[in-house]
């Protein structure tokens, strides 16, 4: 028999052709290859390749970067309660659905689009997330990188990938020097893939934050995150009509105590916005709490604290833009604000 044959007794056409190309030893044996007979193709020579335990390459000659995505995913899928992989169907015409299990790491990131993380085919390994208790092994082309909760996946491609923030987070944990990790890091938020937050969480999860190296990275994250929203902030006061407010500033009590810093401030109507970028690094429990006292203490001298989020700014700029200028319209309907000293920042 050629390798060109026929798999029988059931057919291959409702498969794409890159379902066609790699199935697993599971799904050839349905096809009517005997195990004997699979071994004798993928010999050195032959006319098939075995890519990964268990999943072959239907063709001779090395794989391109879409095949090996797809064996990484056959390798490490499974069916729930049937411990075998995800055996496609005449009724899933895009190919198979791999259940508990996604590309994640620099193979994910180059998924998404960043110009940061290097092309597939440059990647020795690739990284795909699986549920802790699942019983797998890393290969030489394989990272298995394991994880108690399993984010919900995004379809790229095709492919269910793992969302920016963990698949940043698993990237960073095989790379040794800052100046691999900076670059991702600072992509992550300046696409517009999410915010750094959202980053700073998945990395304090993974227990990154105790290397200088990733804690660097981070602390320019941070500060890049903060200049944006502030940018952002700007933007939402100009754009929008707002009158124009003070920037950065702390208040006092003539005398008294120090309130607090705020990042914007209309004096006239006693309102104010602050940029809520804390960061999973730290408690945010007692962040929270610490916010939550300046603002009372703020409302209780009678003025309006704003609080809006980087996300808020980067995804509805005009809906906060109204929320501020219902504050200022409103503050003519209130008792007048204590009076305090506005002192640059």
């Amino acid at each position: 028999m050629t390798h060109n044959t026929p798999l029988s007794p059931r057919p291959l056409h409702h498969l794409s052709d890159i379902h066609r190309r790699v199935l697993t030893a599971a799904q050839l044996r349905k096809h009517g290859v005997p195990a004997a007979e699979l071994t004798e193709r993928c010999r050195p020579g032959g006319p098939w390749r075995q890519l990964l335990p268990g999943v072959v390459l239907l063709r001779s000659g090395p794989p391109t970067s879409e095949e090996r995505l797809h064996a990484t995913l056959l390798y490490a899928a499974r069916v729930p309660g049937t411990g075998v992989p995800p055996q496609p169907s005449p009724e899933g015409p895009h190919g198979p659905v791999y259940a508990e299990a996604m590309i994640t790491g620099l193979a994910a990131l180059t998924l998404h689009g960043f110009a940061s993380a290097p092309p597939l085919p440059a990647l020795d390994r690739i990284d795909v997330l699986v549920p802790r208790a699942r019983r797998l092994r890393s290969t030489d082309a394989v990272r298995i990188v394991r994880t108690p909760v399993m984010p919900a996946p995004q379809q790229v491609t095709g492919l269910p990938v793992a969302p920016v923030p963990r698949a940043v987070a698993d990237a960073v944990a095989d790379l040794a020097e800052a100046r691999e990790v900076r670059p991702l890091l600072s992509e992550a938020v300046r696409a517009g893939h999410c915010e750094p937050t959202a980053v700073v969480r998945e990395l304090h999860q993974a227990r990154l934050l105790g290397r200088p190296h990733v804690v660097d990275a981070v602390d320019s994250l941070l500060a890049e995150g903060r200049a944006l929203a502030e940018d952002r902030l700007y933007r939402m006061v100009r754009e929008n009509g707002l009158p124009d407010p003070v920037w950065n500033v702390d208040l006092r009590l003539p005398g008294g105590p120090h309130l607090g810093g705020l990042d914007a401030y209309w004096p006239d109507e006693a309102v104010a916005v602050e940029l809520d970028t804390r960061a999973a690094r730290q408690d945010e429990d007692a962040l929270w709490s610490e916010y939550a006292r300046k603002r009372e203490h703020l409302e209780r001298l009678g003025i309006t604290v704003v609080h809006i989020s980087p996300r808020k700014l980067r995804e509805s700029l005009e809906q906060q833009a109204a929320v501020v200028r219902t504050a200022l319209t409103a503050s003519g309907d209130r008792p007048p604000a204590a009076h305090v000293l506005v002192l640059p920042r």
